[in-house]
């Protein structure tokens, strides 16, 4: 046998090495396809997650701050007291606007003509007059006396001091006009109109004026029916759980009901605001658009959520803790309360924190049970009617005013900050106390 006979290349096995090569090559390109897939996917939720909290942030970090006017009051006796008896019920029925159409006047006195005199008076908001009246209803010795007042711009001219208004459009295209604009530019010539930090935002109820709307009453609420919700759902949650796990026999009813709790957790939320509808409302009388029945539909919409979590805890339980415990004479009862639920519950916690993050968020069910109604006052009890801070938001952006669009980024923002905090306090306690085996 020859030296070239011995190195001649076998036909077949250069064919094979040939389908492998390709082979692995068609195997890496789709593998770099499927990586690449998968790094634009995470690529473009983030650009999505970035676009949507630039463009809330973008729109609602404005509404944390508010335009005053500096005027200079004078509680004419004639007008606040004509009567000169201190009456709060007279008090109460003077003419306030009529003192800050007086103050306007003496800034610019200049203007003349009906119509000018109407716009000068809308450069203030209508809640100046109310607040005229709270002041001298607390405090009657102020009529007769001058007092210089920082009170509240109206949403359009806090529009053009936050940059809102595009001057650039003809004055019969825009709210504000120009003469409008030619007097705030000269009440910030003489330091009159500035920003300050809109308390309003987060101490008053809703409003039709933008500049007198705030989230409190709201707020109120949605605290009324997280407390309600978090003192049914979870000890009914906790003790069904228990009972599951630790006590129901196995048989088909059990299945069938384990079955039924984890088919609730899928449920529609607005399918148990028609529960509501129904139960609590229409069939035992309970008030509409109360925190009471608000608190009763989100704990039967949390409750699945609560037992699921609550299961999943219990089983992270090693069975040697029970057969521990039982060993040494612990009955079934006393191995469940000292031992094992101690063990499991952080993570109930977590689970019961999770699911009232996503009650605080719920629209649908709320408008089902009439939350939908302009509140203004909050709530002093679970059974006055109330708002929550989702019905809110949902209100607000259905409002045409553009002061209102940043007022509802805003409230989106605080929204988002105490769904942040709740989610963060569930990962704290199932990083503080959760054990792993």
């Amino acid at each position: 046998m020859t030296e070239s006979s011995v190195r001649k290349p076998i036909p077949k096995l250069d064919a094979t090495r040939a389908r492998v090569a390709d082979s692995l090559q068609r195997r890496y390109r789709r593998e770099r396809i499927f990586q690449s897939c998968g790094v634009a996917a995470v690529l473009l939720s983030v650009g999505f997650v970035v676009f949507f909290f630039t463009s809330i942030v973008g729109k609602g970090y404005s509404a944390f701050s508010q335009s005053y006017i500096k005027i200079d009051i004078y509680f004419d006796p004639a007008v606040v007291d004509p009567r000169g008896t201190r009456d709060p019920e007279d008090l109460a029925r003077a003419n306030y606007p009529a003192l800050v159409k007086g103050s306007l006047q003496a800034l610019f006195p200049d203007v003349s003509g009906r119509k000018s005199r109407r716009e000068l008076r809308r450069i203030v908001s209508t809640g100046a007059s109310y607040a005229l009246q709270d002041m001298v209803v607390a405090d009657p010795q102020l009529i007769g006396s001058k007092r210089t007042l920082w009170v509240l711009a109206d949403d359009e001219i806090d529009m053009y001091m936050k940059g809102n208004v595009d001057v650039d459009l003809a004055s019969d295209r825009r709210k504000v006009s120009d003469e409008q604009i030619a007097w705030v530019e000269q009440l910030r010539a003489d330091d009159r109109i500035e920003l300050r930090f809109n308390s309003t935002f987060f101490t008053a109820g809703d409003s039709r004026d933008p500049e007198l709307s705030g989230i409190w009453a709201a707020a109120k609420g949605s605290l009324f029916m997280l407390l309600i919700c978090m003192g049914l759902a979870f000890p009914l949650g906790v003790a069904a759980a228990i009972y599951l796990e630790e006590f129901a026999p196995r048989n088909r009813w059990v299945d069938l009901v384990e079955v039924n709790i984890n088919n609730l957790a899928a449920v529609p939320s607005i399918v148990f605001g028609l529960l509501g509808l129904s139960v609590f409302i229409n069939f035992l009388g309970l008030p509409r658009s109360a925190p009471l029945v608000g608190g009763l539909v989100l704990a039967l919409m949390t409750l699945p959520t609560v037992i699921i979590a609550s299961r999943s805890a219990i089983t992270a339980v090693p069975p040697s803790i029970r057969e521990a415990a039982l060993g040494l004479g612990a009955s079934q009862v006393q191995t469940v309360t000292h031992h094992v639920l101690p063990l499991a519950l952080p993570g109930m916690l977590t689970g019961a924190i999770l699911g009232l993050a996503r009650a605080l968020g719920e629209t649908a069910p709320l408008l089902m049970i009439g939350m939908v109604a302009f509140i203004v006052e909050a709530p002093q009890t679970p059974l006055d009617p109330s708002s929550a801070l989702p019905v809110q938001i949902y209100l607000w952006a259905d409002s045409p005013e553009r002061a209102f669009v940043e007022r509802t980024s805003a409230a989106i923002l605080v929204l988002l900050g105490f769904l942040l905090v709740m989610n963060a306090s569930a990962v704290w306690l199932r990083t503080k106390f959760e054990r792993r085996w």
